[in-house]
């Protein structure tokens, strides 16, 4: 009988992630480290205080080209792109005609008339789809890139030192689709510029997942492993760890950034999981969702993601009810941890609007005892490098 699993992809950082010891995991149809020798505390710290390197090539790169291109990004996207500069980065989402979250993606212009996208691996071949559907009829090009590219994410303080002795502003890219800055140290956050890394060209961004300050840089996919091996060993003076998926995890939800499959999906809208600052109500045209937004917002919101900080070091999973005072169960955790940084367990959670409030008492029940938790606005942890 033939076996109806898919065989997991690979980055082209599989060699090099187990020749670290990285302990490998199915995620999203790809296998990734989780983790690394070191461990995910000690990862987790390397990003705080230092720097760490992350091969997140699993991700989806879009580019999408042409006098209409514009147009069809403000149709399927809740933010406006209009607004965002050649050079600049924007956080935005695709949305249901329902309001409800598709996928969340960045939007990098790279001309007046030309989009790189980026989105989640586990909704790569939907979003393809989605836009794909979209863009009939229109003069443009869209193209699925995301197998001749490769993505490494080099977050921390120390950031910068690590990637300036290896890179050449003035270089030219194996990109041709990005403007360039004079100067790493003047790239701003959320923008992005075309130069050479250890020699390879390359799309570099001062984005990333972790909220720490730091890079992604976008480069052929064959080319990866020897920018990954040359930032390991500038790094090496600066305490450079390679950071995993569990690092990954820990990082974002201390700043209390969402993930696609935990606190954002198709059963809840934009408004409701607190994108709401990306949802361009007021801007002129229509896009996907924006009716069924409009109205949520005019009527209020039944429920809202929030977070959570506990009392102590309990560990809230996602799935774990979230309860009141009395003790009645009124939500569910979507993301949790114990945070390496704070030493508390901090979540998201669904509960409904009445008692979304920050202050709120409420608590997390895990396996047997309800564990005291309050209502916060995240940032959890707020000491991040970004420079804004």
């Amino acid at each position: 009988m033939n076996d109806p699993t898919p065989a997991l992809r690979t980055t082209p950082l599989d060699t090099e992630h187990r020749a670290l010891g990285g302990k490998m995991v199915p995620f999203a149809g790809w296998e990734m480290p989780v983790q690394y020798p070191a461990g995910i505390q000690a990862e987790h710290r390397a990003v705080r205080e230092a720097a760490g390197l992350f091969d997140v090539s699993h991700m989806g790169e879009f580019y999408l080209e042409g006098p209409e291109a514009l147009a069809l990004l403000l149709e399927v996207a809740v933010n406006d792109a209009s607004k965002v500069e050649v050079g600049q980065a924007q956080y935005s989402a695709l949305c249901t005609p329902e309001g409800t979250v598709i996928d969340d993606l960045l939007v990098y212009r790279t001309a007046p008339d030309a989009f790189l996208l980026v989105v989640n691996a586990s909704n790569r071949d939907t979003d393809w789809r989605w836009i794909s559907e979209h863009a009939q009829g229109r003069d443009l090009t869209l193209e699925d890139r995301s197998d001749r590219m490769a993505l490494l994410a080099l977050q921390g303080p120390k950031a910068e030192a690590v990637l300036a002795p290896l890179v050449e502003m003035d270089a030219g890219p194996a990109f041709p689709m990005a403007p360039r800055s004079p100067d790493l140290t003047e790239l701003g956050y959320y923008r992005f510029t075309q130069a050479r890394v250890a020699g390879v060209g390359a799309l570099v961004a001062r984005t990333g997942y972790t909220g720490e300050d730091g890079f992604e840089l976008y480069l052929p996919w064959d080319e990866a492993p020897r920018v990954w091996a040359a930032l390991m060993d500038a790094g090496e003076p600066h305490g450079i760890l390679p950071a995993g998926l569990g690092a990954r995890d820990s990082l974002r939800l201390e700043v209390g950034y969402p993930l696609y499959g935990n606190d954002l999906d198709r059963e809840h809208t934009a408004l409701e999981a607190g994108l709401g600052w990306i949802v361009k109500l007021g801007r002129e045209g229509d896009f996907v969702g924006k009716a069924a937004l409009a109205r949520q917002k005019e009527a209020g919101l039944s429920r809202r993601l929030v977070g959570l900080r506990l009392e102590g070091r309990g560990f809230p999973r996602p799935g774990y009810p979230v309860v009141s005072e009395a003790g009645a169960e009124v939500g569910v955790v979507t993301s949790g941890t114990v945070s390496p940084s704070l030493g508390e367990g901090i979540a998201l959670a669904w509960v409904p609007a009445d008692l979304a409030a920050s202050g709120t008492r409420l608590g997390v029940r895990v396996r047997d005892r309800d564990l005291p938790a309050t209502v916060e606005r995240p940032p959890f942890y707020t000491q991040g490098s970004i420079r804004r």
